[in-house]
Parts: structure tokens; C-alpha cells; sequence
């Protein structure tokens, strides 16, 4: 289910979505932060907007200072990884209840972001700079915790709620407008979803000037509560 289809979206299935749509909001959010961190932090580098990273490699191709191709392709092996383990999970726990294998790549999200968090943490300036061990190590785990979300939250198919794309939800938002002659449906939750995204870059930018731990720290807390929301869903409505 693409973002601009939200329109064909039966009412029944919406609501057996249940408490999803907000758990996709609040990691939503953590993709603003994890991207404040790649960005700022770590060298010009996006470890959740993929589409930035391809940009940024050709970039790099070009020798554009500021950018490079170890750091950014790097960022993409990782995600690539973790879609991978994302979309094996949700094979292997295909033939239980859904809310199981949910919480399980959030809570793999969340326990890597942790580790990323750790890494930062215990790492000294020097394992920030453009070759640093510090520096690739958060790349990695980022990287494949946002993989693995990605992953996930694409077999889900709830419209309008991507997490970590924002590109078609605002097409979606303009070209179904009543301005394109359109009825503006979902316009609701692609308008968190753009909101939420912004107020999670603000808020990991802001928690920056205080350490490189402490965003990911904050972002591995909210996937790990979106884990456990996941989990305690009603089995009839998440099964």
C-alpha cells in the first residue's frame, strides 16, 4: 500500500490497526532524532533517510567536501543488513500472533540503538573523527536499527505512517488537497507524521548540545516503548 492510496483504505481495516498508527508516530519521531544524530554528529551522514544517503554518495563520487563515500555507504550496507533481518523475522514468526514479531523488531530496534547509545557514551572525541572506530560503529547500529524498522513497518502497509520517508506523504498532502480538486484524505496522519518527523530532528539537534549519548539514548527509550505498546495490544485486534 503506497502513501497516496490512502483514500482505498476500508474503514474496518483502519481500525484494526488499533494502537499502531501511534506507536509508528512515536518512532516516527526517533527518526528525527537519529537522523539529527547522523547528520550533525557524524559527519554529514543519514542513517535512517536513505534516499539523502544515495544523494550523498554520488556527491562523495564527485569529491564534494564534507561528504564521504566510506561513511555513507557504510550508512547503507547497515540498512540493507537490517531490512534484511527485518524481513526475515517477520518470516520466521509468520505463523504466530503478529503483535509478537512487531514488538520483536522494534525491540531489536531498540537494542541497538541502545548499543549505539553505549558506543557514544564510552567513545573519546578522537573516535569521532572521519576515520574513527566510534564514528562507524554508530553508523552500523543505527543503520541496521533503522533497517529493520523500515523493514517491518513496510510489511505493516498502514497508510501514511512510512516513519522514515516524508517525500510522498507530502505529495500526498498537496496533490490530494482540495487545491489539486482532491478531498484530502489522510491528510491527518500525514500531517503528524511530517510534524512529528520535524519536532524529533529539533529535539535530537537540541539534546546534541549536551552529548552524542543522549539522543540515542532518548530514541532507543521510545522504540523500546513502542515495543512493549506493540505487545500489549488486544491479540483480537493485532493478531
Amino acid at each position: 500500500m503506497t502513501e497516496g492510496h490512502a483514500s482505498t483504505v476500508p474503514v474496518a481495516s483502519r481500525n484494526r490497526d488499533g494502537i499502531l498508527p501511534l506507536v509508528l508516530v512515536g518512532l516516527t519521531a526517533t527518526t528525527g532524532i537519529v537522523d539529527a544524530v547522523s547528520y550533525l554528529a557524524l559527519g554529514h551522514v543519514f542513517t535512517a533517510n536513505m534516499t539523502g544517503n544515495v544523494a550523498f554518495l554520488g556527491f562523495a563520487a564527485a569529491r564534494t567536501p564534507g561528504v564521504s563515500i566510506g561513511r555513507s555507504g557504510t550508512a547503507l550496507a547497515a540498512f540493507l543488513a537490517g531490512a534484511v533481518i527485518g524481513g526475515r523475522l517477520a518470516t520466521m514468526t509468520s505463523g504466530g500472533p503478529r503483535r509478537r514479531w512487531i514488538a520483536a523488531a522494534f525491540g531489536l530496534e531498540a537494542a541497538l540503538l541502545v548499543g549505539a547509545a553505549v558506543t557514544a557514551a564510552f567513545s573519546n572525541t578522537r573516535a569521532f573523527s572521519d576515520h574513527g572506530t566510534g564514528l562507524y560503529v554508530i553508523i552500523v547500529l543505527t543503520g541496521l536499527a533503522m533497517g529493520v524498522r523500515s523493514a517491518t513497518v513496510r510489511k505493516l502497509s498502514i497508510p501514511d505512517l512510512t516513519t522514515t520517508v516524508l517525500t510522498m506523504t507530502l505529495a500526498g498532502l498537496a496533490a490530494d488537497s482540495t487545491l489539486a480538486g482532491g478531498s484530502n484524505p489522510g491528510w491527518a496522519r500525514r500531517t503528524t507524521s511530517v510534524v512529528t518527523m520535524l519536532t524529533g530532528a529539533a529535539v535530537g539537534a537540541w539534546l546534541l548540545t549536551y552529548s552524542i549519548a543522549l539522543p540515542l539514548a532518548v530514541s532507543s527509550a521510545v522504540s523500546a516503548a513502542c515495543a512493549i505498546a506493540a505487545y500489549s495490544e488486544t491479540p483480537s485486534r493485532l493478531v
